[in-house]
């Protein structure tokens, strides 16, 4: 299969994923995997010679260390790092620099900003994070209420903002204003009745919608394929240390900007906060360009990943510690402490500069902040394990029933007409979003709304109790009978709840920007009203009963249904994506309600041990199995009783591997295994009968190194020796010159013996981030196993498709 980027000089060079075999059935070949420039060209200081000695050794000698080759030590596409050559590079650099601190105060200034690169790195990632969100969050509301009607004062003004100056507003009807014209006010001039002005308003936000997802779509398809989705299951990928050219690059940030607003404006159940975590390490992404650290190591760029991660769910939600706990516990596969602390960093700065913008003008980061003042009771702890239950049977349902939809749009013709499934779905979503006032206004609103803790002030249909007022005291009202306006809202919010359920699974996937914390949110939070209110009701009519005796006597102040909706989304969004911990702080800190901690604390556990009952993998997991990405999942164990033996290769039925000799095979013979093989590396071993290892070399770094010695140095033909060794082998006078390589082996490759339970080498391949590792027996070179064995391995021991793990 033929990848762009793939193709390096006369090699024909398509590696798979460090792998001893051909990846076949691959579909990520997108004409603008180069987006981000690869770091070969990022590392133009120049060619070393080489030794072309033999035994007239008059050439002159260069080593790749003193004058490092462009392009050795970098990888291809759809490849996956090495750790640790790539730490170890990194700890080479800092020591040379620390070094040459002590010699003048030039390079005593030099070792200074490089230390403190880093932090400057997390400021700028900061204040483009924090200024991209308060841009797509004030963009998003305006286009959203343009579906309803336009200000007349400038169109720019959102319906808010539009009467907030008006003269004319009167407090009941605060959200209506001479200013503000409706679709249908504009085009009829208040003419006609309100049966047409109703179908004219219900015409124009189905036009609207149809119009911001069309665009949408268009501008992915057209742009940036790689701009559609979560971009969560990518990001865990590519923090494992996997490669996707483009993914993180400056084109996908500005589609995904764009169209992220588009798409959440058109009214799609989808929500924003998802993607900004892939829109924040976008600018982590690009910015470390501008650091020489960053730019050229790519596990120290995944360290700032993980803290633009950070940023971006602090953005999302204004919670600066959740967005490092979610960075911690959800996304990152390496986490040092250094950059904890710099997540923690980002993260402030990202949310400084997003309240510094102040998107809904009211001195918060999100649209749905709420403050509680009622204490809970213990009993109440009971609804809350019971939200906790259907949050995980919500999660397991939806994640069974996306991955099943999902799968089908990748094997069936359906896959092949992303713009046709965008539009049929956002044409079913506004048909019957727009009778329903609440599933017609925005997802953030409606939770908003769910979570707002009634008072004598609201006009909310929620909030339209019979009331009493001899028996209000102060701020706090007491539990009141439910009138009219709260029976049709119960009406209308279980209509919304089934509505939300199921046209989410068809929503998130499509080839649009799609989150999925908030449409989990509002599931929850709907159905954590429900059971809210029925409570309150309960304690209303019956507070002589035995339950609600000691603590809820009549004209008592004792359940908040906001609450019941608060925990309800965190159970929910928990069930999805299993979070735990970061779901608790972020879900505190957008409260500011710390006294809340534990009913979210039993409702994330119960939610998260139900949806575990049920299926293991949360929602991002699914799709990185879905994907046939190369990511081994540090959470789970492996306790089956196989050896390295079982799973290396070649098997016994295979042909040898493929090795070459430390000091005996010709440029001619190098070339030859290189072009008939797709083998990312190869075993060096000092000859085919002893088969004792020597090192290991990149096919990439074979490549570059044989290339640029036939351009550069005099004397290299097919017939010239290549040796991996100090000192060039002897050779009679007559034979041309010699190639030493030496510098592009790696010496010291990572070994197991043939004996080595399989449970040890997950392990070692988790926690160092190995591509591959020898096997030996009696110190000669048996075989090799690759990171995608391994995930084969595991694969199959669980029953499922071994071949599954490829870039689909």
């Amino acid at each position: 299969m033929d990848k762009k980027g793939y193709r390096r000089g006369s090699f024909q060079s398509s590696t798979s994923d460090e792998d001893m075999v051909e990846v076949a059935g691959g579909t990520l070949d997108f004409s603008m995997v180069d987006d981000v420039p690869p770091l070969d060209r990022e590392m133009a200081e120049g060619f070393s010679s080489y030794n072309g000695g033999g035994m007239n050794g008059s050439s002159k000698m260069m080593d790749f260390l003193e004058e490092p080759l462009p392009g050795v030590g970098t990888y291809e596409d759809f490849n996956t790092i090495d750790w640790v050559r790539e730490k170890s590079r990194d700890r080479d650099r800092h020591r040379e620099i620390t070094n040459k601190s002590k010699e003048s105060t030039w390079a005593l200034i030099h070792s200074v900003s490089d230390a403190f690169s880093g932090w400057l790195l997390m400021l700028l990632i900061g204040l483009l994070a924090g200024a991209i969100a308060g841009l797509i969050d004030i963009s998003a509301h305006w286009m959203t209420d343009l579906k309803e009607g336009v200000c007349l004062k400038g169109f720019w003004y959102n319906h808010e903002h539009c009467c907030w100056t008006s003269q004319e507003t009167t407090f009941q009807d605060r959200d209506k204003c001479p200013e503000w014209r409706t679709w249908a006010q504009l085009l009829t001039g208040n003419q006609g009745g309100e049966a047409l002005a109703y179908i004219l308003n219900y015409f124009m936000y189905i036009l609207w919608a149809l119009l911001f997802s069309l665009l949408a779509v268009l501008l992915v398809r057209g742009f940036a394929p790689y701009a559609c989705g979560s971009g969560i299951p990518e990001i865990k990928t590519i923090l494992s240390g996997f490669i996707i050219r483009g993914y993180l690059g400056k084109w996908t940030l500005l589609i995904k900007t764009m169209t992220l607003v588009l798409a959440v404006s058109s009214g799609l159940s989808l929500g924003k906060e998802g993607p900004l975590v892939h829109v924040a390490c976008c600018c982590g992404n690009i910015l470390c360009h501008l650091f020489t650290k960053y730019r050229k190591n790519e596990a120290k760029r995944r360290e700032v990943l993980s803290a633009a991660a950070a940023a971006g769910v602090s953005v999302a939600f204004g919670a600066p510690i959740g967005g490092v706990l979610f960075s911690l516990e959800e996304v990152s596969y390496y986490f040092p402490l250094k950059t904890l602390w710099r997540s923690f960093f980002a993260a402030l700065v990202a949310a400084f500069t997003l309240r510094s913008i102040n998107p809904f003008g009211n001195s918060r980061l999100v649209l749905f902040y709420v403050e509680f003042h009622t204490p809970w009771h213990l009993l109440e702890l009971v609804p809350f394990i019971l939200l906790g239950i259907f949050g995980g049977l919500w999660g397991a349902f939806f994640i069974r029933s996306n991955i099943a939809w999902c799968r089908r749009r990748k094997t069936t013709k359906l896959g092949k007409y992303p713009v046709t499934e965008v539009i049929v779905v956002t044409a079913i979503t506004a048909i019957l979003a727009f009778p329903n006032e609440y599933t017609r206004m925005s997802t953030s609103e409606l939770i908003s709304e769910l979570f707002n803790d009634c008072g004598l002030l609201d006009s909310s249909q929620l909030c339209e109790y019979v009331n009493d007022f001899n028996s209000t005291k102060g701020d706090d009202l007491p539990d009141r009978a439910a009138g009219p306006g709260v029976h049709r809202a119960m009406w209308l919010l279980s209509l919304a709840l089934i509505f939300k359920v199921f046209i989410t699974i068809f929503t998130f996937g499509m080839k649009v920007p799609s989150g999925l914390f908030i449409p989990s949110m509002a599931v929850g939070a709907i159905a954590g009203r429900l059971l809210g209110v029925g409570m309150e009701q309960l304690a209303y009519y019956h507070h002589d009963w035995g339950i609600f005796h000691n603590w809820c006597s009549q004209g008592a102040d004792c359940i908040t249904p906001g609450l019941y909706a608060m925990v309800g989304a965190a159970a929910c969004l928990g069930g999805v994506t299993r979070m735990t911990v970061s779901l608790v702080v972020i879900m505190f800190e957008l409260t500011g309600g710390l006294e809340y901690i534990v009913p979210l604390m039993a409702a994330a556990m119960t939610s998260k041990w139900v949806a575990d009952a049920i299926g293991r993998e949360g929602i991002y997991d699914a799709h990185i199995r879905l994907n046939g990405y190369p990511f081994l999942e540090a959470k789970e164990e492996f306790s089956h009783k196989t050896l390295a033996m079982d799973v290396m290769r070649p098997r016994r039925s295979d042909p040898a591997l493929t090795v070459l000799t430390q000091d005996s095979m010709t440029v001619e013979d190098v070339e030859a295994i290189v072009n008939e093989t797709t083998y990312s590396g190869y075993p060096v071993v000092v000859s085919r009968e002893s088969q004792r290892l020597v090192g290991f070399v990149l096919r990439r770094d074979l490549i570059i190194s044989i290339e640029s010695a036939r351009k550069k140095q005099d004397g290299i033909v097919s017939s010239s020796v290549i040796y991996f060794t100090d000192h060039s082998p002897p050779l009679p006078p007559s034979s041309p010159s010699t190639l030493k390589l030496r510098s592009i082996l790696d010496l010291s490759p990572f070994t197991v013996t043939d004996q080595t339970p399989m449970e040890i080498v997950v392990d070692i391949f988790r926690k160092l981030g190995l591509r591959q590792c020898l096997v030996t027996h009696n110190g000669k070179l048996l075989g090799i196993i690759t990171k995608k064995d391994v995930l084969k391995h595991i694969a199959q021991m669980a029953n499922q498709d071994p071949d599954s793990i490829l870039f689909n």
